[in-house]
């Protein structure tokens, strides 16, 4: 399979970056160069700029009809094209085939979703006090231009959704996408652009994230920033762009809690919780993390984790049988490494994996501690890794507040056959998503984000298309 080098798209055309430079793309589960991607330029960001200023006051004046028939056209190029985009998703990124189809699929139906609810941007008229032939009204307009920045593990989905929000809201946008990953992104703004997207609607670039990001927030063009992304560099971004008072929306780290009750579902909460444990090599914002179980039902859970684990088949993403690819990096490999260290050492138990497989590409095993104390790193830090902690509790408000007690507030999930207990979780677990008694299952329809340090603003529902959006106030008094 035929891996492409990557352009930049700015006004309607692929280009080289203006300076000729280029970055290399690796195959993570070889190591092995694999293509080239385009490194802009602060020349190459103007164009950019210009661009999206001008496509902006296009694209701004279509009607949500016309906005629709070019989204959903887009749409479905992506679905015929689903099946090369997967192979070339997996050179750059990794992730099995059926993975990467799936995420492309699920895009499709992403940008249909917003294309719909792009009709029901509402405003509303409010009654004058006094005069009735006063016409108050409240109106929403898009924002502006937007720069979003998007990370390397979901190439696809990631842009999508800020497209999808900003798109049906009558934005323009910059995308700054990954540099690991760009052909998959690039694929997505093909299709765009093949549905007939006016030029300048849509821009594309990659290089240096920190020049890009300071660049583009300062610009007087660009009124709205979108980050998906480690909290870290979230704030970084969001106090640039408070500066310049932008408006932010962030998708933050995450470090999921999975609360397993006494009266739960065991084998339904290895099933979902596990499996969504190693999607993706673990390498997901909302993966399930740390495994908080009830001391009952601890070990039975512990070793079905491990069995679970022992399991997965893991190798190069682009074999039929793999079942988990490798990591992003040999910086992953590291820090697994070094979680795991830290938490033995600390006294928990290795049930399943710790191990680097092979000496080419990145994989780690799927790995599985018990007993893991609360002072381990891997119960702090996120590990974005395919490393599952468990420790154990007697009593769920134990539970709850451990679930609480980091800064992290993306997702949790929890299994439980009690009503009251389900209740419970649902007032007192303080994350953005809360899955109960199932796996993630992620929608268009439905809002995607976090609170706490793992950010603000959604990118799902229609509470997304407000983070493009103006509400203004007019009044109009006869004269």
């Amino acid at each position: 399979m035929a891996y492409p080098d990557t352009q930049l798209f700015i006004d309607g055309a692929w280009r080289d970056a203006a300076g000729g430079r280029t970055l290399a793309v690796q195959n993570p589960a070889t190591g092995q160069e694999i293509g080239r991607v385009a490194h802009a330029d602060r020349a190459d960001l103007d164009l950019a700029l210009a661009s999206a200023e001008r496509g902006f006051e296009v694209w701004r004046d279509f009607t949500p009809a016309r906005r629709s028939t070019i989204m959903r056209k887009a749409a479905a190029l992506l679905r015929e094209r689903a099946s090369d985009i997967a192979g070339v998703m997996t050179l750059e990124q990794g992730k099995p085939l059926a993975e990467a189809k799936g995420e492309t699929m699920a895009a499709a139906d992403i940008i249909e979703w917003f294309a719909e609810e792009g009709f029901r941007v509402y405003g509303r008229l409010v009654p004058h006090r006094s005069d009735l032939s006063v016409r108050q009204m409240v109106i929403k307009d898009p924002v502006g231009p937007v720069a979003a920045f998007t990370p390397w593990n979901f190439p696809i989905n990631q842009v999508v959704r800020k497209i999808g929000a900003g798109l049906a809201a009558g934005c323009s946008m910059i995308v700054k996408a990954p540099e690991e990953t760009p052909a998959s992104p690039a694929a997505l703004i093909r299709a765009f652009q093949d549905a007939g997207l006016p030029e300048g609607v849509l821009n594309l670039v990659y290089g240096d994230p920190a020049e890009i990001s300071e660049y583009l927030i300062a610009s007087p063009v660009i009124r709205k920033i979108t980050f998906t992304g480690s909290t870290p560099v979230g704030k970084l971004l969001a106090s640039l762009a408070g500066k310049h008072m932008k408006r932010v929306s962030m998708e933050l780290g995450g470090h999921a809690p999975v609360i397993v009750c006494e009266d739960a579902d065991v084998d339904l909460a290895v099933r979902s919780a596990g499996r969504a444990k190693f999607r993706n090599a673990g390498q997901v914002c909302i993966s399930p993390t740390r495994f908080l179980v009830h001391n009952s039902v601890k070990e039975q859970f512990a070793q079905a984790m491990a069995e679970l684990a022992k399991g997965i088949s893991v190798g190069d993403g682009l074999d039929a049988e793999t079942q988990m690819g490798p990591l992003a990096n040999d910086r992953r490999l590291t820090a697994m490494a070094e979680f795991q260290q830290d938490a033995v050492a600390r006294g928990a138990r290795l049930l399943a994996g710790g191990e680097r497989i092979g000496e080419v590409g990145n994989f780690w095993q799927p790995t599985v501690l018990a007993d893991v104390p609360l002072d381990a790193r891997l119960f702090n830090d996120e590990p974005f890794g395919p490393v599952a902690g468990i420790h154990g509790f007697d009593k769920l408000e134990e539970a709850i507040a451990e679930a609480n007690r980091l800064s992290f507030g993306l997702a949790g999930y929890a299994f439980t056959r009690s009503l009251a207990n389900a209740d419970l979780l649902t007032r007192r677990v303080e994350v953005g998503m809360l899955w109960v008694n199932t796996p993630a299952a992620s929608s268009a329809e439905l809002p995607f984000g976090g609170i706490k340090d793992s950010g603000y603003g959604t990118e799902g529902g229609p509470e997304a298309l407000d983070n493009y959006l103006n509400t203004r106030a007019v009044v109009v008094a006869n004269v």
